[in-house]
């Protein structure tokens, strides 16, 4: 298929180091600054995805293996949802998960101390929601209200629960395995939408090929 990093235009730049005694001694390096990324009306129509949520450790590597046959589609995965940062984006592996607690909370004995209070569902007589669940708030929250069914004023405290440093992390790292899966069959159109993305086009000072630029010569210019 088609490996991401190969489509990369070359960028070259005049070699700056002292040793460099040549006018013309030039350093080619992959343009980086060139990124892919799903045309909107594909990225804005779910209907060319599928749900998914990652599994365990799976990386996008090995979730390109498995919805199209070829580990080298990992950064189809990536574009799909809009990831630039695989290390803060992706979830992270269970070691890297508890060595990132570490390094965050400094103790194991600290992942249980309260990073937030939220609210628990609170509920009228008639079964209306008065206070949704999840609401970030202060410890001693309370809230008043008019129980029309009960006729009669209502105080209710003791209505939040308290959210410890460990399930904070958890449920943020569960936020990143909800993803969408490009469907193969649109696969092509992607491929072929890369491709054409990453070609320079002519018009530029800088152009010397379709897939190479060339930066201004300062020692000329100087």
């Amino acid at each position: 298929m088609s490996s991401y990093f190969r489509n990369i235009p070359d960028f070259e730049y005049i070699n700056r180091l002292k040793e460099s005694n040549s006018l013309q001694d030039y350093v080619k390096s992959k343009n980086l600054f060139k990124r892919a990324k799903l045309r909107e009306d594909i990225f804005g129509d779910l209907s060319f995805f599928t749900k998914y949520s990652i599994v365990g450790d799976e990386r996008p590597d090995e979730l390109a293996y498995k919805f199209y046959n070829d580990e080298t589609l990992d950064w189809v995965i990536l574009i799909s949802n809009n990831i630039i940062n695989v290390q803060s984006e992706w979830p992270l592996s269970q070691v890297s998960f508890d060595k990132h607690l570490l390094r965050k909370y400094k103790s194991y004995a600290n992942f249980s101390n309260v990073h937030h209070y939220e609210t628990i569902n609170v509920q009228n007589s008639s079964g209306y929601t008065i206070v949704p669940a999840g609401l970030e708030v202060p410890s001693n929250y309370s809230v008043s209200f008019y129980d029309y069914g009960l006729d009669t004023q209502i105080t209710r405290t003791n209505i939040t629960t308290a959210i410890t440093n460990y399930v904070y992390e958890t449920r943020l790292e569960e936020k990143k395995r909800n993803i969408f899966i490009l469907k193969s069959r649109y696969l092509n159109i992607i491929i072929n939408d890369l491709e054409e993305s990453m070609e320079y086009k002519k018009g530029s000072t800088q152009y010397v090929s379709r897939t190479l630029k060339r930066g201004d010569n300062i020692k000329l210019l100087s």
